[in-house]
């Protein structure tokens, strides 16, 4: 795959991760835990995608570096929460 090709794919799939944390929060069931799990795993997500997207256009290596790392721990960080949802009984895989 070239790498044009390979970055126009991944911003999409940013993207769409945001939108389906957007979904699925929209069909938990609403309690104190899940909105605030819920504030948490939007902004991590979405800033995911935000930050892929910047990181495409970084002006140098260093702020290639920044953008993408920063990328990376909100991923992570969505993982995180995507666990706890789980784990705690919140959300199973039939919410997705």
């Amino acid at each position: 795959m070239e790498k044009q090709q390979f970055i126009e794919k991944f911003k999409k799939r940013t993207k769409k991760l945001s939108v389906d944390i957007i979904l699925m929060y929209n069909n938990l069931k609403k309690s104190e835990a899940t909105k605030v799990i819920g504030y948490q795993i939007i902004k991590s997500a979405t800033s995911t995608a935000a930050n892929y997207r910047a990181s495409c256009i970084a002006r140098s290596k260093k702020e290639f570096y920044a953008k993408i790392s920063i990328t990376t721990e909100e991923a992570d960080e969505t993982v995180f929460w995507l666990e706890v949802l789980k784990d705690s009984g919140l959300a199973s895989e039939k919410n997705n």
